[in-house]
C-alpha cells in the first residue's frame, strides 16, 4: 500500500471530531472543516519557517486571500481525522495549496481545501515578499511536490452544471 510520505504529502497532525463541531443535523458542521484545514495549514508553514517566532521576531506572517472547500462525505462524533498538504505553486509573495481531509481509520475522503495565502507586514499590513530563507524551504518543497499529480479538484469553479 503506497501512503502519502511514500508520496512526498505533507502529513499533518491528526485531529478527532470534537462534541462541540457537530450541529444539529449530527455531523461535523462546514465551519468546523474549515477550522481543522486552518490547523493544517499552521502546521505547512510551521514547516516552512512560519510559526509563532517568525511572526513575533519578523513581524510578517501570512494571510488568506481565497479558499475553496470542497466537502464529499460526512464526518461524526469522535471521527479521527488524518489530513495532508501539496504545495501547488508559490511565486515571491503567495502560496498556493491543496489540502486533503481523510477519516483516519476508514481512509476516504471527506473533504478537500486549496488555499491562496500572501505574506505580509504586519508593520504595514500589505503583501511584502517572503524572506530568503522561507523562499529556498518552498522551493525545496516544491521540487518534492511537483512530482506528485495535481489534484482533480484544484482549479475548479464554483457553478451548478
Amino acid at each position: 500500500m503506497v501512503t502519502s510520505s511514500d508520496l512526498n504529502f505533507l502529513d499533518l497532525p491528526a485531529l478527532t471530531v470534537l462534541p462541540e463541531w457537530i450541529d444539529y443535523n449530527g455531523h461535523m458542521n462546514v465551519a468546523y472543516y474549515v477550522l481543522a484545514f486552518d490547523r493544517g495549514v499552521d502546521t505547512f508553514m510551521s514547516s516552512i519557517g512560519i510559526n509563532p517566532n517568525y511572526v513575533k521576531e519578523r513581524r510578517a506572517s501570512t494571510f488568506t486571500l481565497e479558499i475553496h472547500v470542497n466537502y464529499f462525505q460526512e464526518l461524526r462524533l469522535g471521527d479521527p481525522l488524518r489530513l495532508n498538504c501539496q504545495l501547488l505553486d508559490f511565486d515571491k509573495k503567495r502560496v498556493h495549496c491543496f489540502l486533503s481531509m481523510y477519516h483516519g481509520t476508514e481512509g476516504y475522503v471527506a473533504a478537500v481545501s486549496e488555499q491562496v495565502m500572501t505574506h505580509v507586514s504586519l508593520e504595514t499590513r500589505r503583501s511584502s515578499e517572503f524572506p530568503d530563507d522561507i523562499h529556498l524551504a518552498l522551493k525545496k518543497l516544491m521540487v518534492k511536490h511537483q512530482r506528485l499529480p495535481r489534484p482533480q479538484e484544484s482549479g475548479r469553479l464554483i457553478s451548478i452544471r
